[in-house]
């Protein structure tokens, strides 16, 4: 009895072994066909902010972001103005929170027509370190309240038109560690505005970087409102300069970024700080020497 035993023994051992081999085997196949999980790329800009329009970059969830925003006067003044330094400037203060990793909430308040304004932006996809998904895509969209008087809005004054609504879908993309670039369509409405000025204007928004040092990149952009002839409420007078349609809001500057800060300094062509504004409304010609100096700095923290 005791070899048959033995011979049992030895029969249920290399059973087991191989029961074991074979799961060994089997989780191993496993780890193998697993793909692995698809990483976000770095962020296509340093900051939520470029010159006076929304990146595609969002903080991490609990980060506040405070936001400062300079504008001088246009230095077509020359020496007389200090080239706009002296001149009548706009200024914006803001406050943003990231309520998760992909939505921000944000408000501020702007010297020029006493503006506040409510922010929101909202990462739909994002870019990964593989390209599988290429771009990044955010909608961002800001609402403005005039504080003006109420005499600025007629005789028939109601609350509402102090309102103007902005509307952007921004795409971007991170090419590589010096360059990356933006595109964003956008929508305008503003409530109540000036005689013989559109309500309503869609726009074309361009942005770029070029990083050529690990805090430094040349920064540029460009707002393009466009001629819908049929959302148009008026026939423009070519001849009255004063009835032109609004033009392009060029930018180019210099941005500084570290871990919590980013600076930048720059020339652009519209004295307005929220987006609405230097769509509707700009009538500055960057390249004929209306241009502006700006300044702006941003600051986080996190909780």
């Amino acid at each position: 009895m005791k070899p048959m035993k033995n011979i049992l023994r030895i029969f249920a051992t290399v059973v087991i072994g191989l029961l074991l081999a074979q799961n060994v085997a089997f989780a191993q196949e496993e780890e193998v066909t697993e793909k692995p999980k698809e990483r976000p790329a770095r962020a296509a800009f340093e900051s939520g902010l470029l010159f006076d329009g929304a990146t595609t970059t969002l903080q991490p969830s609990k980060t506040l972001e405070m936001v400062i925003q300079h504008r001088f006067g246009s230095v077509e003044n020359g020496i007389t103005d200090l080239y706009g330094i002296w001149a009548p400037s706009n200024i914006r203060m803001g406050l943003n929170y990231s309520i998760l990793d992909n939505l921000m909430v944000g408000i501020g308040a702007t010297k020029f027509n006493k503006m506040q304004d409510i922010q929101l932006k909202y990462n739909v996809l994002q870019q990964t370190r593989s390209n599988k998904i290429p771009v990044t895509i955010s909608v961002y969209e800001v609402i403005g309240i005039d504080g003006s008087a109420d005499s600025k809005f007629g005789n028939n004054y109601k609350f509402t038109n102090r309102l103007s609504y902005f509307t952007q879908i921004l795409i971007s993309r991170r090419f590589n560690d010096k360059i990356s670039l933006q595109v964003a369509p956008s929508f305008t409405h503003y409530n109540s505005t000036d005689s013989l000025v559109d309500h309503d204007r869609f726009a074309i928004s361009l942005a770029g970087r070029y990083k050529f040092s690990p805090q430094s990149s040349l920064i540029i952009s460009g707002d393009f409102p466009l001629q819908i002839q049929g959302i148009s409420e008026y026939r423009k007078d070519v001849n009255d300069e004063q009835d032109l349609p609004p033009v392009a809001n060029i930018c180019i500057g210099l941005e500084v970024a570290t871990s919590t800060h980013a600076f930048h300094v720059y020339l652009g062509s519209s004295q307005g700080i929220i987006p609405q504004e230097n769509i509707l409304y700009n009538k500055n010609k960057f390249f004929k020497g209306n241009i502006i100096l700006g300044l702006n700095i941003t600051r986080l923290w996190n909780f």
